[in-house]
This record gives structure tokens, sequence and C-alpha cells, in this order.
């Protein structure tokens, strides 16, 4: 006759099996600086899509700039003219107290490299280096690392076409 179940020996090796794979695996549902680089990586690239987008709509360049522990876009260099759009809380300080400026501070223990690094599309969405004058782009295949709590990403801009990804 047959018995269905478990024995007592295959349920000790599967609680044991069980305790094994948690001790690596529930780390890394609490440690949130992962989940919040791959955000933020994800938030970045939409931004800088956005920034092309935005200056083919209106005619206009719209300068991307990573530095300052931010991603911000300006319709000029110095950023004193900044693309508007609602922002996230953390982003405030960043970003000179401004909730209505399209810009998001890095989230806590995430670096950029190359620390800073600043251009802009100009109304075709060609990207050009912020020295740049229109139509003369000197710019080459640009690669900005995120790096935080193990976890790496990368944007990636296309000379001539702008394709971000």
């Amino acid at each position: 006759m047959f018995d269905t179940g478990f024995t007592l020996v295959e349920l000790i090796l599967v609680l044991i099996l069980v305790g094994i794979l948690s001790l690596y695996a529930l780390p890394r549902f609490f440690d949130r600086n992962t989940f919040d680089t791959r955000a933020f990586s994800d938030k970045a690239r939409a931004m800088v899509r956005y920034a092309q987008k935005t200056a083919i709509a209106q005619n206009r360049p719209v300068f991307v700039n990573f530095s300052g522990g931010r991603i911000a876009l300006c319709f000029d260099a110095t950023c004193a003219n900044p693309v508007r759009a609602p922002a996230s809380r953390p982003a405030v300080a960043a970003c000179a107290s401004s909730t209505t400026w399209m810009c998001e501070a890095l989230p806590t223990d995430v670096v950029i490299a190359p620390a800073s690094q600043i251009f802009y599309f100009n109304a075709l969405g060609r990207p050009f280096k912020s020295g740049d004058i229109d139509p003369n782009s000197s710019f080459t295949l640009l690669a900005i690392t995120l790096t935080g709590s193990g976890f790496n990403s990368t944007i990636t801009i296309e000379p001539e076409t702008g394709y971000v990804h």
C-alpha cells in the first residue's frame, strides 16, 4: 500500500534548504538602495528622453545637467530658465527648492560617473556638448553609469540621433 505525503527526513531537508536560501535572499528584500538605484536609473533615462522630445516640440535647445547630485533639465546652460514639470519631495532641496522644475535628486548612496556632464538637444533632437554651436556637434557616444548597492545601470546617448537607451 502506498502512503502519499512526506517523510520526516524530507520535511527537515526542505526546511534546512529554505533556511539556507533565506540567508541569502532576505537581505536583498530589505535593501531598498538597490531598488532606489534602479528607479532613479529609469527616471533619469526618461528625463533625458523628455528633454529630447521637448527640444523638438518647442523648437529650441534643452540642456541636460548631470551634476551636483541631481539631473536637471533647463533651457540654458546655467539653468537660469528651467524646464517646468512636477518633482518628487527629495528633489526639492537639490533643485533650488522649486517644486515645478524638471529636476530630480540622486538617491542616497547612488554615484554618477562621469560626475558632471552637461549637454543639450537642439530643435532637431540632435545632441551637442554644452560648448558646441549648432550645427557643429562634437558630441560622441555618452555613457553615464549609475552605481548603488552593487547595482549598475548605464544610460547611453547616441551621437547624431540622440537615441537614449
